[in-house]
Order: C-alpha cells, then structure tokens, then sequence
C-alpha cells in the first residue's frame, strides 16, 4: 500500500502535473492579489483558492512523510525527509497559513508571512528537470563558486577601505565610513554605476576606475563558470541519449537480445 502510494505521489505523471499547475497558480493569485481592484471584488475567491491549496500541499506533505520510510517503520528515514531540502521547502510553502492561528501576529506580519506563499514556486524542484539539472550544475560548482565569491569578496572589502581613506575628507557625508564605502564598491564592481556616490578626488577617480575594469572580469567569473557547467551537463545528457538509442537499434525490441 504504502508503496504503491509513493510510486503515485514520484511519478504519476497526472498527479505531479496538478501539483505543477497548483503551484502555478499560487504565484499568479498572488500577483493578481496585489491588485487591490482585483482583491476587492475576487478577495473571497483568492483566499477559498489559498485554502483549498494549503489542504492539498498539507496532505502532501503528510503522505509525503509518512512514505518516506523505504524499507521499514523507521522514524529516522521521515526525520530526515523532514530536515531535508525538499522537506523543508513542501513545510515552508505551508507554514505561514497556520503561523497566524496559532500565535497573535501584527497583520503587519502577516502580510510579511503571505510573502512566503511565493517560495511554494521552489517546490517545482521536485518536478522539473530544468531545476533539477541547475541544482547539480550548482552542487558541481560549489568549490569553483566559493573561491570566485570569497575573493569578489576580499576585492570589495579592500577597494571600499581605500575608497574611504581617500575619498573621506573630501567627501565625508558619502564616505563616512568603510561600510558606507561598501555600497559603492558593490555598484563599481558589478558596473551597475548608480551614480549616487562617486570619487571626487584624482586618485579616487583613479582607484574607482581600476576597480571598475577588475570588477568585469570577477564578477563574469561565477557566470563563466556555471555557463560552462550547464554546457557540460547538457552535452553528456545528449550522448548519454544518443548511446542508449543506438544500443537499442542493436537489440530486438521485443525480447532485448542483441541482434
């Protein structure tokens, strides 16, 4: 039984394709939601959909646990699933509809938790293989990425103290200190230039354009990285398909022998 509930719930492609569509149409209501005509004259039929959501994505989560012991009744295996990332995520896309019951929040909170609601879009992770695939890509990356981010990192924490010491007595307003003199780090390394603090100063002038070009470079890096990945990733997925369909060319189809 509980077997045959799990394989319904991993792969019944009409089941996951419901889930998928439900999913959907949470993060629409809750942008149709925002609209306050929209939210005047439909806010009963957006809050009976939220309901009737949060039950399926409740029983899910229930079943979800309670099969996600494999082989026998272990407690450990549902802990697990519990505290996993996927766990978490079907807990969280559910948790702010009960918070407000159970304990007497500010409706300013409130509004805050319904934010949360949007994070249900995360649990298409567990049913598309796009997200699946950029995970990996992630997972694979991860000492790449670590070390471009700790010195990105290093770069900003450096180019803002300089900043701060020249740029300080000419513009002490701005620059009034080392993390004020972050923000305009973060701009000059991502190139984004806001143009809200800027050097004044010659050798300010100067350091801010040294930063800017080194900025380009690092901060391409993580995309650099990930774009190569997912190249990878996708290549070997295509031969992987282009063997198995050329092993299946060379089997007979009805018992699987090679021909």
């Amino acid at each position: 039984m509980k077997k045959k509930v799990r394989d319904f719930i991993n792969y019944n492609k009409y089941f996951i394709k419901f889930i998928y569509a439900l999913i959907v149409l949470n993060v629409l209501t809750l942008i149709l939601e925002s609209y306050q005509e929209l939210n005047d004259n439909y806010g009963i039929l957006f809050y009976a959909f939220e309901i009737f959501s949060v039950a399926i994505f409740t029983l899910e989560y229930l079943i979800r646990i309670w099969v996600s012991d494999k082989t026998k009744e272990d407690k450990k295996e549902r802990i697990n699933f519990a505290f996993s990332t996927l766990g978490i995520i079907d807990l969280i896309a559910i948790i702010p509809f009960y918070l407000p019951f159970i304990f007497p929040f500010d409706l300013r909170i409130v509004r805050i938790l319904r934010l949360f609601r949007l994070l249900r879009i995360f649990k298409l992770s567990r049913y598309s293989k796009s997200l699946k695939t950029i995970q990996y890509i992630f997972k694979e990356t991860k000492a790449e990425l670590s070390i471009t981010v700790f010195v990105t990192f290093v770069l900003m924490i450096l180019s803002s103290t300089l900043m701060y010491y020249i740029e300080h007595d000419a513009q002490p307003e701005k620059f009034a200190s080392i993390g004020d003199a972050v923000w305009w780090a973060v701009a000059t390394l991502t190139t984004v230039g806001y143009g809200d603090v800027y050097p004044v100063t010659a050798l300010g002038k100067i350091l801010s354009g040294i930063i800017a070009l080194i900025g380009i470079g690092f901060v391409a890096l993580p995309t650099g990285i990930i774009s190569s990945a997912f190249i990878e990733k996708i290549q070997a997925e295509k031969k992987s398909k282009k063997g198995k369909k050329a092993k299946n060319k060379d089997c007979c189809p009805t018992c699987g022998k090679n021909i």
